[in-house]
């Protein structure tokens, strides 16, 4: 094992949900989803592999051939009551308010502010752990893992865009994250 710790993060592959710009319920990858997850790269030698509890987070693992465990601090952003909304059906105000206030959830659900916060806990729970690391979740943790390597202001969280299969390389030495590389 390595000295220091290497974790590649994994945005799930694509749902219908993710097309149709939903928000997501527990869904399924589509046919698009499962192509993308068969045709991925492959990941190299892997000390231990996490992925989030949502359908589209296991299936895009086990389609990666990765044999992870469930992690509930990478489960999605909680969208509460806009869960399977299309975007552009919400109250413009509360989408506003929504986009604007990482600490307002005016969807009943997770403020963005406790979604970087549980990814921050979860991320300080791997700086004992060695090696090579893959967690398969969601473009929102990724976001806040992000956010959480570079120190950035939460208001950030909208700026950073996460494809389904793109990968976030993030290394621990010593006292914190620094990301390295995106894709």
């Amino acid at each position: 094992m390595s000295e220091v710790v290497r974790l590649t993060l994994v945005s799930h592959a694509m749902t219908d949900a993710t097309a149709a710009g939903r928000f997501p319920t527990d869904e399924p990858l589509n046919a698009l989803g499962h192509r993308q997850a068969d045709a991925a790269v492959e990941l190299g030698v892997i000390d231990a592999a996490y992925c989030g509890p949502e359908k589209r987070a296991r299936q895009t693992a086990e389609l990666l051939g990765l044999s992870a465990a469930v992690e509930p601090q990478l489960a999605d952003l909680d969208f509460g009551g806009w869960r399977g909304s299309v975007l552009g059906g919400l109250p413009p105000a509360d989408l506003a308010v929504w986009l604007t206030d990482p600490a307002r959830a005016p969807h009943g659900g997770e403020t963005v502010v406790g979604l970087i916060n549980r990814v921050h806990r979860w991320l300080d729970s791997l700086a004992p752990v060695r090696g090579r690391l893959v967690a398969v979740t969601h473009p929102a943790v990724v976001r806040a893992a992000i956010l959480v390597a570079l120190d950035a202001p939460p208001k950030s969280f909208w700026r950073i865009d996460v494809a389904p299969m793109s990968r976030a390389v993030m290394h621990f030495r010593g006292q914190a994250w620094t990301l390295r590389s995106g894709s």
